[in-house]
């Protein structure tokens, strides 16, 4: 997703429109009027908007302990972001009215303009269960697999089960942001979205969330062998994915899996959520960053664990945020930037839920120019690697950043293809390049990274 562009400066400085013509619309940045000199920029916001064209909506989320500022921040970007004339919308999933009193205007299930390019919506799972119950209804009918007990169910008896929260979740995200490729153009669709900003329920739920796809595929492996290897599989798994198959043709834009053998519909599953994993992984479609108290340790140390939580579950950190300190001073400041450093950090205003917000002052004149770069920056300059290879010397660097050496753990089950991290509640599947497969020959933990030796 294109956000930078030769035509576009970025300063501290408020913003006005002065001319429309078609989808182009120049804007002129001049400083605060309390400011003595002027300066005067136009950008084009076509020519950002036909490169974020090129990758597609582009989901943003923001990691941290509760009580850091993740839904402030989530709210603070969006407008950001529809102030520099993208489609955004904000969505949460959580009973925290923060962002009500941020917007000053109640959200709920069903999307709501705050402005031109700023809408926003509030998930809950108890709705959202009745839509898929919805479509395996329907498919059962056409079916009759269950001779008519699926639809007896009355989906309005149900309530949420722990776990639900997420799947939901990513189906709704699902719908927004096209993980599978079924977003429709713009041209053909008004409810398409340059960014969506999602903030969950916690920071654990996101990173699971994240980390689901990558995940789910070696549970389809398993699957896929005991519907294939064995009797119980053989006769019932034709008639499961003739279901599933079914229920997906009802809500997708165009047929998935009509008319292909069984042994086709594991493998397109499986491309399925490769896909989707990719998509975590492109700065161009994905980006997450870091919240913090400053006045906290354990929030600045939450902020580092996650980090490394975010890069277990196959995601990339775009980086670091906090708001500004009451006791704000340059010692403090370059300590915490070291701490995250190769991460960009930035400052956000402090923002109070107590009186109406004035997001034109707060947007034009009171984010800082790191902060602007921060949430404009786009693509793999902006992205830190997390896995170096060296086939010279036959090593593999980790960045493993909020995880002592205690915690991490290696592990080969397939020879030497592959390896195996486990650190915190995470783990990940490596898989080496030929030129440096083998077995783990030693490994020595240097400055967050973990430098693993390959024989």
């Amino acid at each position: 997703m294109g956000f930078q562009d030769s035509s576009l400066v970025m300063l501290q400085t408020s913003f006005l429109p002065i001319q429309k013509c078609g989808k182009d619309t120049q804007f002129v940045f001049q400083r605060n009027p309390r400011k003595v000199s002027s300066y005067i920029v136009k950008a084009t916001i076509s020519s950002l908007q036909d490169k974020n064209n090129d990758y597609g909506t582009k989901l943003v989320t923001f990691l941290g302990k509760g009580g850091s500022g993740k839904t402030t921040s989530a709210v603070l970007a969006a407008q950001h972001y529809a102030m520099a004339g993208f489609k955004t919308h904000l969505v949460i999933h959580s009973q925290d009215p923060t962002a009500e009193y941020l917007l000053n205007c109640k959200i709920g299930t069903s999307p709501i303009t705050i402005n031109n390019n700023l809408s926003a919506v509030r998930l809950e799972t108890t709705k959202m269960l009745l839509e898929p119950l919805r479509r395996l209804k329907e498919a059962d009918a056409r079916l009759n697999m269950t001779q008519g007990v699926l639809e007896g169910v009355v989906s309005e008896e149900l309530g949420v089960l722990p776990g639900m929260d997420s799947i939901f979740s990513a189906s709704a995200l699902e719908s927004f942001v096209g993980f599978l490729g079924d977003v429709p153009q713009k041209s053909n669709q008004k409810d398409v979205f340059d960014i969506i900003i999602y903030d969950g329920l916690n920071t654990e739920e996101t990173i699971r969330m994240i980390g689901a796809a990558s995940k789910t595929r070696l549970y389809l492996k398993y699957l896929r062998d005991l519907a294939e290897k064995t009797d119980l599989g053989r006769l019932a798994g034709p008639s499961l994915l003739r279901l599933v198959e079914e229920s997906v043709s009802i809500s997708s834009r165009r047929p998935r899996f009509t008319g292909k053998m069984s042994s086709e519909v594991w493998d397109d599953l499986g491309q399925t959520l490769e896909r989707v994993s990719s998509v975590f992984a492109d700065p161009h479609r994905f980006a997450s960053y870091l919240v913090m108290d400053p006045n906290n340790p354990a929030s600045l140390n939450s902020a580092l664990r996650y980090w490394g939580c975010a890069i277990q579950a196959g995601a990339q950190v775009s980086g670091a945020l906090s708001s500004v300190s009451p006791s704000y001073c340059v010692e403090s400041v370059e300590s915490i930037k070291k701490t995250f450093s190769p991460l960009p950090f930035a400052y956000a205003p402090n923002l109070s839920v107590n009186v109406p917000l004035d997001w034109n002052e707060i947007i034009h004149g009171h984010l800082s120019e790191d902060l602007r770069s921060l949430l404009t920056a786009s693509g793999s300059s902006c992205v830190t690697p997390s896995i170096k290879f060296d086939p010279t010397n036959k090593t593999v660097t980790l960045l493993m950043p909020g995880f002592d050496k205690s915690e991490i753990k290696l592990y080969q089950f397939r020879g030497g293809s592959e390896l195996l991290v486990e650190a915190g509640d995470q783990r990940r599947v490596i898989r080496l390049p030929s030129q440096i497969q083998g077995k783990v020959g030693g490994a020595k933990f240097i400055d967050r990274n973990i430098i693993i030796t390959i024989r």
